[in-house]
């Protein structure tokens, strides 16, 4: 106590012109208009920064709530697309008897864990098999391909990453009826090799390659990239063309994992034909 009042009194000068300056401000603001209504457009300024910063902050937070909301409905947009969908039309002679029947479902997730600049790059998501999900499934974001499930237990998955030298996505050009395997270098995370294209086509820069929907992975038309260059291939007869990837995989943080419903059926069909020739 005695120590406050020692304060008190070392500083009582200050105090007491801080308390008098406070008085003269109020007075001064009361009594004058032109004070007042300047004093209150001021601190009307301030309160104004002062909330927006807060709305600002608030939102930040909020971002994985939002994208967790934004991945939901997402899904569900997906599926809904017509290419999820397998036409089931029967024509005979004039009758067309059309039935819509879903092929492809899509499982939203979120990344918990990647890797991007090592040589085979893998990608973890918290979707696993008690969600529906299983080895060989195709996996995509906002923005065009990213992988294939690689291994899954009951609440993850890894994903075998676009960016990794076993990774071969069979994909098109747009406009054209080519297409080849995509493949990774192991050098730039952003981009790819289209490999085994015949060297007659005639490429422009920023032509669209998308998937060409002839494996049981992904469906057709999915981005994968756009044309860099194209340069010919030992030999003469093929190019190989440098695409931009459309994924870039330094961002990447919600996928969607995609459920091909005839997969097994078509598999199964193919294999057949593989004994057939086998034999």
């Amino acid at each position: 106590m005695n120590n406050l009042w020692r304060f008190i009194n070392k500083y009582s000068a200050l105090f007491l012109f801080t308390i008098f300056f406070i008085f003269s401000l109020v007075l001064i603001i009361r009594n004058n208009d032109f004070q007042r209504v300047s004093t209150l457009n001021t601190s009307n300024e301030w309160v104004g920064k002062f909330y927006t910063q807060v709305n600002n902050v608030t939102k930040y937070i909020q971002l994985d709530v939002i994208n967790k909301q934004l991945v939901a409905e997402n899904t569900l947009l997906r599926n809904q697309l017509k290419s999820s969908y397998f036409d089931d039309s029967l024509i005979t002679n004039t009758v067309n008897d059309t039935i819509n029947r879903v092929q492809y479902e899509y499982i939203g997730a979120e990344v918990i864990n990647k890797s991007v600049n090592a040589r085979n790059n893998y990608i973890t998501i918290n979707r696993g098999s008690k969600h529906g999900i299983k080895k060989g499934m195709g996996v995509i974001c906002a923005t065009g391909v990213v992988g294939i499930v690689w291994n899954v237990s009951p609440d993850f998955a890894s994903i075998q990453s676009v960016l990794h030298e076993d990774t071969k996505i069979t994909s098109s050009i747009a406009g054209t009826p080519y297409f080849g395997p995509l493949l990774w270098d192991g050098e730039n995370p952003l981009t790819a090799t289209l490999a085994d294209i015949p060297n007659q086509i005639n490429l422009k820069k920023g032509t669209k390659i998308s998937t060409s929907g002839l494996s049981v992975t992904f469906p057709k038309g999915i981005a994968v990239g756009k044309v860099l260059k194209a340069g010919v291939k030992g030999g003469g007869s093929f190019l190989n063309i440098s695409v931009q990837l459309a994924t870039n995989f330094y961002a990447l943080q919600y996928v969607y994992v995609i459920k091909n419903i005839f997969a097994n059926e078509q598999q199964n069909l193919e294999n057949l034909n593989k004994k057939s020739t086998d034999e």
